[in-house]
């Protein structure tokens, strides 16, 4: 018996263990089930209200003269000032000599030649006075006021062949047109201003020789200034030429206006881009001045019907997410138009709905929301 003894006892042990952790156990009081408690997300939203949203384009130029001009000599001589001083930034207004070539030799050969002209006209007189009484006033008075101080005036027209025949013999017209040539050639060694401008460069200084063909400076027009700005071919559309545009300069924190001059008819195929071409409306205390880096902003044409909202509201470029009835609603959108801060949409939408206008991540069309804007529920 007390071999079967040291056998049972370790068996009785367990079992009195066992028995007693599971009457422990039914005496521990039930955790009662929690209920799950869904929250609604807040989200930023912003009523739409339809309408129609003018596009705006903000784009890069640089500012310069519409009008440079090179100055060129056709004649040889000594450069000399004229009502300015030759030098780099000189500005002058139109009308203002800008330089002149030295011209005595020029005018000596000029009234030489009225000398010629005199004379011949000196012998003819008589033949007139003689022969066409009725016509030799005409002709005197035209001798008389043949100055060499002043340009030639046009010869009297002559209607009478037999005058025509005298005039020709006596080289009137070939002293005449001889006049008219050194004219033009002493014409050539001034350099009027044809615009209000300045001086940009100075090949010659004043002094140095010049020769035919040699560039003596350049000169362009501060009261025609023009910006050429690169448009990529999908803004072309939305380009509209009958508005004014902003013209911003951050170095002089200035503004100006302009007008849309014309547009390029070729496109820039590495670039895909038209150049466009703005005219400035310059003032006079506020000049804008040749090479200054501007920004140029745009008013477009309008979108009917459309919203505006912040690019990151728009998901895949093709839906929205709306706030109706405390949920989320995924909405399908048409994409008018996408600018730098914002995007225009257009159908799936109508005014008084409730957009959301921020990013949202891992959510899903159906879970509760409620508007930031609106903490009381109502959407």
């Amino acid at each position: 018996m007390s071999k079967y003894l040291k056998y049972i006892i370790p068996v009785l042990i367990i079992a009195v263990g066992v028995v007693s952790m599971l009457f422990l156990s039914s005496l521990k009081k039930k955790t009662p089930k929690q209920n799950t408690v869904v929250t609604s997300k807040i989200v930023i939203t912003e009523e739409v209200k339809l309408h129609s949203v003018v596009s705006h384009i903000n784009l890069f130029g640089r500012a310069a003269t519409s009008e440079p001009v090179m100055l060129n000599s056709e004649v040889n001589g000594v450069l000399e000032n004229g009502d300015i001083d030759f030098k780099v930034s000189e500005n002058f207004s139109k009308g203002d000599l800008i330089c002149k070539v030295d011209d005595r030799q020029a005018k000596y050969s000029l009234n030489s030649a009225k000398s010629d002209l005199l004379n011949a006209l000196a012998n003819v007189l008589p033949e007139i006075k003689v022969n066409f009484e009725d016509e030799y006033t005409i002709w005197q008075e035209y001798f008389n006021n043949c100055k060499f101080d002043s340009k030639i005036a046009p010869l009297p027209k002559v209607t009478n062949d037999k005058i025509h025949l005298y005039l020709s013999r006596f080289n009137v017209y070939k002293f005449y047109y001889n006049v008219l040539n050194l004219e033009i050639i002493l014409d050539k060694h001034y350099f009027y201003a044809p615009f209000d401008g300045s001086i940009i460069k100075t090949n010659l200084q004043v002094g140095s020789s010049v020769r035919i063909g040699g560039q003596i400076g350049e000169i362009i027009n501060t009261a025609d200034m023009e910006i050429s700005v690169p448009v990529e071919t999908k803004n072309i559309s939305w380009i509209d030429k009958d508005k004014n545009v902003i013209i911003k300069s951050k170095e002089f924190s200035k503004e100006w206006t302009g007008i849309i001059s014309r547009i390029g008819s070729n496109i820039d195929t590495r670039t895909q881009t038209v150049d466009l071409y703005i005219k400035v409306n310059q003032e006079k205390n506020n000049p804008l001045l040749s090479g200054v880096f501007v920004e140029v902003e745009f008013q477009g044409k309008a979108a009917e019907n459309a919203f505006a909202i912040p690019p990151m509201a728009l998901y895949e470029e093709s839906y929205v997410y709306l706030v109706k009835d405390g949920r989320l609603q995924k909405q399908t959108v048409r994409l008018v138009r996408r600018e730098s801060d914002r995007v225009i949409i257009a159908d799936g939408i109508k005014t008084g709905d409730i957009m959301v206008v921020e990013a949202l991540q891992g959510v899903a069309s159906g879970m509760p929301a409620r508007s930031k804007s609106n903490m009381s529920g109502e959407n």
